[in-house]
């Protein structure tokens, strides 16, 4: 097994204040190895999606730390922080959140403007990440005139073109028919296998979670049984 890229320890997370507190997660622990598949299950409202937002650094735990790659990501602030999860992250969600009426290249290219990458260099990658989609022949299509499973390979052509350690996919079939979502499904764990990509899946999918190495049930908050049996 490879060294950890996240460790996460006694995470918690609270909304509000008073009555109206809300323990989202109530002292997770668990570690995750470079290369991992892994799956987040777990009822609506059973914390996996705030989990999934403080693991891409999109939100703080209140309390807890979280490691990525050994550093203590509680040290990450403003840019460097942005920049951080800019690079080492590629996100795939069950909406799109692609710009109807840009181009599919403008879409895709999109994380490298943020990061600030030559014009000329945002083109190559940029379709270099198509090609490997196959959806070159896309690239100057408007994203609003592609079917549900192109969109969802020009999501992940996107996620793809920071050249990502980690790829969260939060139920990155929900939107797509049976035969599309395998299609897409493939995609991810032929990423995860060929490539050492160590992909995140959030979803209610049972048969999506079991092509994962390890499923991490949430349930109130906690790790289901005793939660530490998750850890790597």
């Amino acid at each position: 097994m490879n060294n950890p890229i996240l460790d996460v320890s006694n995470v918690h997370k609270t909304y509000g204040r008073g009555q109206n507190r809300f323990e989202a997660l109530k002292g997770v622990s668990f570690t995750i190895s470079g290369g991992e598949s892994i799956a987040i299950l777990g009822k609506s409202g059973s914390g996996k999606s705030t989990l999934m937002h403080c693991l891409a650094l999109l939100d703080a735990p209140t309390s807890g730390t979280i490691t990525l790659e050994g550093a203590d990501t509680r040290s990450l602030k403003g840019r460097t922080l942005n920049r951080t999860r800019n690079k080492t992250f590629g996100f795939v969600f069950q909406q799109f959140f692609l710009t109807p009426s840009a181009s599919v290249l403008d879409n895709v290219i999109l994380p490298l403007k943020i990061a600030g990458v030559g014009s000329a260099e945002r083109r190559r990658r940029g379709l270099a990440a198509l090609e490997q989609l196959e959806l070159l022949d896309k690239a100057k299509n408007k994203a609003t005139d592609l079917s549900g499973g192109q969109k969802q390979r020009v999501v992940i052509a996107r996620a793809l073109v920071n050249d990502p350690r980690i790829i969260f996919a939060d139920e990155p079939t929900g939107n797509l028919d049976s035969k599309t979502g395998s299609v897409v499904e493939d995609i991810l764990f032929n990423l995860n296998r060929e490539h050492g990509i160590t992909l995140i899946v959030v979803t209610h999918d049972i048969d999506l979670a079991t092509r994962c190495d390890r499923q991490l049930r949430i349930r109130d908050g906690l790790l289901a049984g005793t939660g530490q049996e998750a850890a790597a």
